[in-house]
């Protein structure tokens, strides 16, 4: 595991698995919000971004976390581990309120300069990605190799193995 790809929607856990493996296997993590986002919630040229998105996939070791469709293909075919978080919309839901009540005004910590913000249209998205996503990532996911593709349904399977793995439990 040195190049490891994280995907899911968002309210998986992306960002505190990334950032739990970066500890464990002492790997760099790049967020790619962090990439796409400047300070208050300024998009960055979508170009621009996928460039140094597909720079950070193009270094020997890695964690990168987000699944933005316009370079996923790129990153599966690098990764050597890829880890789909297939969670339930409900689920998802779930964890966007957790996060958003834990951590609102708050700037977080893999988006310099942005504070946890919730929206109705924000909302909206989480509500409607699985539906609108899901088909693509396993369709992108079907063209590389099987074996280093891992799908977790729910927290509980990605928490065993986590701590089949490292030993240990994974810090939230």
């Amino acid at each position: 595991m040195e190049r490891i790809c994280i995907i899911g929607g968002s309210g998986t856990g992306k960002t505190t698995l990334s950032n739990n493996l970066s500890k464990e296997l002492n790997l760099p993590v790049y967020h790619i919000d962090g990439i796409h986002y400047l300070e208050n919630w300024k998009k960055r040229d979508k170009e621009e971004r996928d460039k140094l998105i597909l720079e950070r996939a193009s270094e020997e070791k890695w964690i990168i976390d987000g699944t933005y469709h316009s370079t996923l293909q790129q990153r599966l075919e690098k990764a050597d581990y890829v880890i789909y978080l297939d969670y339930s919309t409900m689920a998802q839901v779930i964890g966007v309120l957790k996060r958003f009540i834990k951590n609102h005004g708050k700037e977080k910590d893999e988006i310099l300069g942005c504070k946890e913000k919730m929206s109705w249209e924000f909302l909206w998205i989480v509500i409607n990605w699985r539906k609108d996503k899901r088909n693509e990532i396993i369709e992108k996911i079907s063209k590389i190799d099987n074996n280093k593709v891992h799908v977790f349904y729910n927290r509980k399977q990605l928490n065993k193995w986590y701590e089949n793995t490292f030993g240990k439990k994974m810090e939230h």
